[in-house]
């Protein structure tokens, strides 16, 4: 059984059931064990919020929603810095990429501005200035030394809500990431293992971008020792080459030649009776491949196998006995022309070429011959082609 209560004693009811300053659900329990009235559970819970003990001693509230950074488009646009330590007797400086994952981690003397200051030129020499800098509301970060390095330097520094680590998460996560690493690794200095750890972190793929820290920030994925695990295909194709050319110069010997050397040429004229043609080297325009002047003024590019040294050094000519006649009416005595003759450059004005042939020479001038007759060119055949190809 349950008692009315009329306006009149109501409040004295709340207070009788306020008294210790229960929680609202707690109060509603009590008062409805005993009394009742219109719009009871209101009129309580008005009680507590108007109570100031109660206010002043109340729980936290459910967090906010979470409201995630805008993940930059580039690398090193915006940094998350934060201090942590002391750790193994140490503080460090900590600095994440929020594009890459990047983590940067460096161990301070202290962890005032100018030291602070100092290391952040050394760590921006190598990556360059980012665009925003997130960092809490420590002393060193709202210092005037460290808001002027900001300013000087174009970039805009953020500074997060104070007793909210939340905000600046990305640093906080990284803290914890590289302090429970250290922890798993034994033996060598701290300093070793530092630089393991971030060697081993910076090429493992993260979870939000499925790609490794290094890859995001650099464009490539730095040499590790699991690399060794997959073969080199360039040092592979070397390795395949030196043994060819071990097995293909293991009955061969090396030709030593200069430009100015006497040598012959292979002649691959099929119709002439000339293998070899004599001519001096004038330059070496490849590993084994030679310019070489003829004595009759030709100028040939060829491979060091169709060469080989001369080493008389008297003057020799092309023999022109098989050159053909022509009539002054134009018609020719001989069937065919040796292709190995030719007019000198000075009078042809041929440049240099790399067949073995001119174009269409023009013999202006008689030229003796061994058979005791005189050949007057006026022209050869536009149908005489090259008998050979350059090499």
């Amino acid at each position: 059984m349950r008692v009315v209560v009329p306006p009149p004693g109501r409040s004295q009811i709340m207070e009788e059931v306020h008294e210790t300053h229960p929680s609202v659900s707690r109060m509603k329990s009590l008062a409805r064990s005993y009394v009742l009235w219109p719009r009871m559970d209101l009129d309580l819970e008005n009680k507590v919020k108007s109570c100031s003990q109660c206010q002043a001693n109340q729980k936290m509230l459910p967090p906010a929603p979470l409201h995630p950074w805008e993940w930059p488009d580039r690398p090193w646009s915006r940094l998350h810095l934060d201090f942590a330590g002391p750790f193994m007797g140490q503080m460090f400086l900590v600095m994440v990429d929020a594009h890459s994952k990047w983590i940067e981690y460096h161990i301070m003397g202290n962890i005032t501005a100018p030291s602070t200051i100092e290391k952040l030129r050394q760590v921006f020499a190598v990556h360059g200035l980012p665009d925003t800098l997130v960092t809490d509301n420590g002393p060193t970060f709202t210092s005037e030394l460290f808001s002027d390095f900001m300013q000087q330097n174009g970039i805009r520094h953020i500074c997060t809500a104070p007793f909210h680590p939340a905000s600046n998460g990305l640093a906080e996560c990284a803290v914890q990431t590289v302090k429970e690493g250290l922890k798993r690794i034994t033996g060598d200095s701290l300093c070793t293992r530092l630089s393991r750890f971030l060697f081993k972190y910076r090429l493992i793929p993260q979870t939000t971008t499925a790609r490794t820290p290094a890859e995001m920030l650099m464009g490539r994925r730095p040499k590790s020792r699991l690399d060794l695990l997959c073969p080199d295909l360039k040092a592979k194709v070397a390795r395949k080459q030196e043994k060819q050319k071990e097995r293909h110069d293991l009955h061969e010997r090396e030709r030593l030649l200069k430009p100015g050397d006497n040598v012959f040429v292979k002649n691959f004229c099929s119709n002439s009776k000339q293998q070899w043609l004599p001519g001096v080297i004038l330059t070496q325009n490849g590993p084994v491949s030679y310019v070489i002047k003829l004595t009759d003024g030709r100028v040939f590019r060829r491979h060091q196998d169709h060469m080989r040294r001369r080493h008389d050094t008297g003057p020799e000519t092309v023999s022109t006995a098989e050159l053909p006649l022509v009539t002054p009416g134009g018609a020719t005595q001989a069937e065919e022309l040796p292709t190995e003759v030719s007019v000198p450059p000075a009078e042809t004005g041929q440049s240099h070429t790399d067949t073995q042939t001119p174009q269409t020479p023009v013999v202006t001038a008689a030229q003796e011959s061994p058979k005791a007759l005189t050949p007057v060119v006026t022209a050869i055949p536009q149908e005489i082609t090259a008998c050979s190809k350059g090499s």
